[in-house]
């Protein structure tokens, strides 16, 4: 059995362990960026023992995501350049749960949020909740600082660093130090120095200085201290209950990607609302009737 936070585990067996193999009869996977690695895998026939996705539980990634990346990620920020974040032009890269929590966080610190996208719903969906949507190449122009939280390589890169503000700070909380085009800062840059704590200053060719937050690495873990843990618990507890779920249902599944079972993860929010004394309604007789039925209030 293997728990895996970004597919790490799951890709040194597969490649320089493969010895381990046999023993190995299935796994959990906690994070959206492992989790896409990890269906990759399955749609090409490599994967050899299913995973559960807990990273898609609706406890997982509607609070470890959003409420933890969006805090963590900015105590990170704020911590490695002590800047004040209200006025500033905040650019978030990626509208995903990640990114609509460090939106939020960000506008709740009073700054201007700009939201770049690739998929039009999640575009528009930024929209809808207030925020402004660039391109990239717009963005560049006006932001003061960048958060990338895509999954996806060279989210900023040359032609964004040229076209940035003299002051630009950079920053990114997935999972690996892709998203920001380091190599072609370093190119583009005359002179580069670190300035404090997990902070570098990078002088480019056209006289401006960017500053780039913890070698473009997880700002909120190597910057600060990850999420609290009174919401990683839930993904802990999807990790222990998803792991017993698969331990004793193993020999059914194939090699493929699944998601927590819908009763884990309502069990694991009735558990989480009860740690913090919080009380909700259940259904009537009546209302469970109504709801069952087709012929009622028509």
């Amino acid at each position: 059995m293997t728990m895996d936070d970004g597919a790490d585990i799951v890709f040194t067996v597969h490649t320089k362990r493969q010895e381990l193999l046999p023993g190995i009869f299935a796994g959990t996977e906690e994070t959206t960026t492992g989790v896409i690695r990890l269906k990759a895998m399955a749609a090409d026939g490599v994967l050899k023992y299913p995973i559960i996705a807990v990273n898609d539980a609706q406890t997982k990634f509607m609070f470890d995501n959003r409420y933890g990346t969006g805090q963590s990620t900015l105590d990170g920020i704020l911590r490695a350049t002590n800047r004040l974040m209200a006025g500033n032009i905040f650019v978030v890269a990626g509208y995903g749960w990640c990114g609509r929590g460090l939106a939020m966080r960000a506008r709740g610190l009073g700054a201007r949020v700009v939201v770049t996208e690739v998929d039009p719903l999640k575009g528009l969906e930024a929209v809808m909740d207030g925020y402004e949507v660039l391109p990239m190449a717009e963005a560049a122009k006006v932001g003061d600082v960048f958060c990338t939280l895509t999954g996806d390589i060279h989210v900023l890169r040359e032609e964004h660093f040229l076209a940035m503000k003299d002051g630009a700070i950079l920053s990114n909380s997935s999972h690996f130090n892709v998203e920001i085009d380091i190599d072609a800062l370093t190119l583009i840059s005359t002179a580069h120095r670190p300035l404090r704590d997990f902070v570098e200053e990078y002088t480019l060719n056209n006289g401006k200085c960017i500053y780039l937050l913890a070698e473009g690495r997880l700002v909120n873990l190597a910057a600060a201290e990850g999420h609290p843990s009174a919401v990683m618990d839930m993904s802990f507890a999807n990790q222990a209950l998803a792991s017993e779920f698969v331990s004793k249902n193993h020999a059914s599944f194939q090699k493929q990607v699944y998601p927590v079972p819908a009763e884990i993860d309502k069990e694991i929010a009735r558990l989480k609302l009860a740690a913090m004394q919080v009380d909700i309604d259940t259904l009537t007789p009546e209302q469970e009737k109504y709801l069952s039925s087709y012929d009622l209030g028509t």
